[in-house]
């Protein structure tokens, strides 16, 4: 006999407390704890965050702490590593809580850094690319340290083409054309 899991609204989803200071993502009604990130997924994301600094406002750029909600087959809530915002939605959600709601615009670039394991590359070379291209994420970068490459997917009429940068390839951004990063520079920050 099996029990049926009560799947949560988005609603019950933003007001949800378990008293921890637990982080989750809401998939298709239930929650999923967001586990700690590793040492070398932090040091990336913080690096593309200090080099993002260089051409874009502090303002529009989140790091690993707003909540964008997508469509699956049931509601969803993620949280990307990284975000650029455009100025549209900054306005939008400039009061409130730090989620961007499926009526406000979508952000102009999202970021992954892809944790070890088959679950983690699914969700973000499969579900995530799916969901962001559904919600007009302009540009999605897969950051993929185990496999030594960045996948930086740019959408065009409603689907994402594909570009993979690795070693001394300079990755190329429509949304950071300013950008002069190569693949290595990034897969290889902070190590020593």
């Amino acid at each position: 006999m099996t029990t049926a899991i009560r799947k949560l609204t988005l609603d019950e989803y933003l007001a949800y407390d378990d008293g921890t200071d637990a982080r989750y993502e809401l998939v298709d009604g239930e929650l999923l704890k967001i586990p700690p990130e590793s040492d070398r997924n932090n040091l990336i994301s913080l690096y593309l965050l200090s080099q993002f600094l260089k051409f874009v406002p502090i303002q529009l750029i989140r790091h690993k702490d707003t909540e964008l909600v997508v469509i699956g087959n049931r509601t969803r809530v993620r949280v990307p590593d990284l975000m650029i915002l455009t100025q549209e939605l900054l306005e939008a959600i400039a009061l409130g809580r730090a989620t961007i709601t499926s009526d406000m615009p979508s952000p102009a670039l999202v970021v992954e850094v892809v944790s070890p394991g088959k679950v983690n590359e699914d969700r973000d070379y499969r579900y995530k690319r799916s969901e962001y291209a559904a919600r007009g994420i302009s540009e999605y970068w897969i950051v993929d340290a185990d496999r030594a490459r960045i996948t930086l997917l740019t959408l065009v009429d409603g689907l994402y083409e594909e570009a993979v940068f690795q070693g001394t390839d300079i990755i190329r951004s429509v949304t950071l054309p300013m950008l002069n990063l190569t693949a290595a520079q990034v897969l290889t920050a902070g190590q020593v």
